[in-house]
């Protein structure tokens, strides 16, 4: 019950549903088995929904806010030790940052601040909160959203001391110290 990413804890409770299923079989317990069956498809049926909903293009969307502006500054500082353990060299934008936060409906579940560098968006800052982290906002903001090509953006480059990067998965590639994502392509 302390598992805060909601896909892992789906496919958590398919397993136990499954461990149940066989070892109450075993012992013919069938109202045990019953039970589990009907949750484990109960279970299918949400991992169908949140794989497929990580996909759609309407499961998230991304605003430009103020680098420097009160929504930034408080979602970093409420976050303050987990995006430390991500971004360890972030502690504030820079004078010429650009920053966009992620939202799955009304509820803010990550950001990105960026900075140009001869058109490449420098990251200065990734991060998404625990729950939202199998659901791949990022794949959304670097890949489907488009928001920086539009702003004349060729490439995006990881921060050099990011830690455990996902970026590969997202289809950045790795070059010397960090990861880029051609936005041309």
């Amino acid at each position: 019950m302390m598992q805060q990413r909601i896909l892992r804890l789906r496919v958590y409770n398919l397993v136990g549903c499954l461990v149940q299923v066989l070892y109450n079989g075993v012992l013919g317990v069938w109202p045990v088995v019953a039970l589990n069956v009907v949750l484990a498809v109960v279970q299918v049926i949400n991992l169908t929904r949140l794989l497929r909903g990580r996909e759609d293009p309407a499961s998230y969307s991304v605003a430009d806010v103020p680098a420097h502006g009160p929504l930034l500054a408080q979602l970093v500082e409420r976050h303050r030790d987990d995006v430390a353990r991500f971004h360890p060299g972030f502690t504030a934008p820079t004078a010429d940052a650009e920053a966009f936060v992620i939202m799955s409906g009304d509820e803010v579940v990550g950001c990105v601040v960026v900075h140009d560098e001869d058109g490449v968006a420098q990251i200065e800052l990734d991060y998404v909160t625990e729950r939202f982290r199998d659901l791949s906002p990022g794949r959304f903001v670097f890949r489907r959203s488009g928001v920086l090509a539009e702003r004349g953006y060729r490439a995006v480059a990881s921060a050099p001391d990011t830690a455990e990067p996902y970026y590969e998965q997202v289809g950045f590639k790795r070059r010397g110290d960090r990861y880029v994502l051609d936005l041309s392509a």
